[in-house]
């Protein structure tokens, strides 16, 4: 795993982190962005995302039975990890997506996926980024609306700008596989 660690922080670092001002989903303005989508749409990314990921969820949430997100950041990474646990031989984790809007016919759901799914299932919701935690929250409301059971925030890159903080004041734990010191050392 630590190899399968320094490849993904060497693709994130070439293909997804760039300097330079930026505005947020958050509003705020940044010097850096990390558009991880360039990494995990790519076939190492997807495939080292997916073993990296689960294997930790694995490791340190081995009662969980799936794995979501918010769309579109999530969808390959929860695709991923979806895909990889079932060809790995171990526990398999479903995979879910929350929508930005609810479904507008149909249902009206927010979450897709929960036929996959029992009541109370134990979750990992997967972000790609977190600053201000405000998309994390949202995500993880949803997923509890549903009746899912969340066991943790799972994030590629902590942006470390207040949203680790707001998921922990929020009750949930947040388990970050990069963050900014990765990128932007000192």
């Amino acid at each position: 795993m630590p190899d399968d660690r320094r490849r993904l922080l060497d693709l994130l670092a070439r293909r997804s982190f760039r300097q330079g001002r930026v505005v947020l989903t958050s509003g705020k303005e940044s010097d850096f962005y990390i558009d991880c989508k360039q990494t995990t749409l790519c076939a190492e990314g997807h495939l080292l995302v997916g073993r990296l990921l689960y294997s930790l969820i694995r490791e340190r949430f081995p009662e969980a039975r799936a794995v979501g997100g918010p769309t579109l950041g999530a969808d390959p990474m929860v695709s991923a990890i979806s895909t990889y646990s079932a060809i790995s031989g171990g526990p398999t984790l479903d995979a879910f997506i929350i929508r930005k809007e609810p479904k507008g016919h149909g249902t009206g759901a927010w979450v897709e996926g929960l036929g996959n799914l029992g009541p109370a299932c134990p979750v990992v919701v997967c972000e790609d980024v977190i600053t201000t935690g405000g998309s994390t929250l949202r995500s993880l409301e949803r997923v509890e609306q549903a009746g899912l059971e969340v066991l943790c925030a799972l994030v590629l890159v902590d942006r470390l700008e207040g949203g680790r903080e707001a998921v922990e004041a929020a009750g949930h734990s947040l388990l970050s596989v990069f963050d900014r010191h990765d990128f932007l050392p000192g």
